[in-house]
């Protein structure tokens, strides 16, 4: 079975890989960065209308958030192999809509045993405006879900 290990660089992705890597049996994991072109992720802006259209990279060029993703996703597979799993890949994929959906959808092609996760911990109405990755995962996956939370701020003296 495959471990499949969501993360986006974030301080929170970060706590679930290392989360995961302490406390989930050793077995072949999957790291997954998804990507989206920067033309995309603005399209919907009002602002858009009045930027210069991108075309797409020259044949056998790559995105540059593409090669971003990459690097994430190699960053996310160091701090597994350092966390203790050891049979670790790094996989990309460009987003065609919501992230959660590209994340089900390997878990899926995988049959991954295990989906993982970090939460950015919104609450409320940012929760409901923005949505969450990690509830939508959660939700559509039909196979287990480990959703780390973001890890406790440390308390002054």
């Amino acid at each position: 079975m495959t471990i499949l290990i969501a993360y986006d660089g974030s301080g929170d992705a970060r706590a679930a890989i290392e989360y995961a890597a302490r406390q989930v049996r050793p077995e072949p994991a999957v790291v997954l960065t998804v990507w989206e072109p920067l033309l995309m992720q603005v399209a919907w802006a009002p602002l858009a209308a009045a930027t210069p259209v991108i075309t797409d990279p020259e044949s056998g060029e790559q995105w540059e958030e593409e090669r971003q993703a990459e690097r994430l996703a190699q960053q996310g597979a160091d701090l597994a192999l350092s966390g203790g799993l050891a049979d670790v890949t790094t996989r990309t994929e460009r987003g065609g809509g919501p992230v959660w959906a590209t994340i089900v959808d390997v878990a899926d092609e995988l049959d991954a045993s295990l989906v993982v996760t970090g939460s950015r911990g919104l609450g409320g109405a940012r929760s409901m405006i923005l949505g969450s990755v990690s509830t939508r995962v959660l939700h559509h996956a039909g196979r287990p879900v480990l959703v780390v939370p973001p890890p406790k701020e440390k308390a002054e003296d």
